[in-house]
């Protein structure tokens, strides 16, 4: 599926203008395109940007074993050392690395 250079102007225009996912879909509706190959040109035009997962806090999630390593780098020990402390529970991990790690 090529796209004429009108197209692509138009898609990435009408993208900048509103950068979501609704407006992908309108755009594939209106050229009569998939979703996904809306989101291809977008990329290859270097304009597309991929929704990021938050939690319902609007945090960016992180792992417990993310935050296991950050206590181990707190406490300058190797990760292994703390095995299976990441079967805590995730707020006693984050608490105890806030503590370790004011920031």
């Amino acid at each position: 599926m090529n796209y004429t250079k009108e197209n692509t102007e138009y898609i990435v225009k009408k993208y900048k203008e509103k950068p979501t996912r609704d407006t992908v879909n309108i755009l594939a509706k209106e050229l009569s395109r998939p979703p996904k190959s809306i989101i291809g040109k977008l990329s290859r035009e270097g304009v597309y940007r991929r929704n990021f997962y938050t939690t319902k806090t609007g945090e960016t999630p992180v792992t417990k074993q993310e935050i296991v390593e950050e206590i181990a780098e707190a406490l300058a020990v190797e990760v292994d050392i703390l095995q299976g402390l990441e079967k805590a529970p995730k707020n006693t991990l984050k608490a105890l690395s806030t503590y370790l790690n004011p920031e």
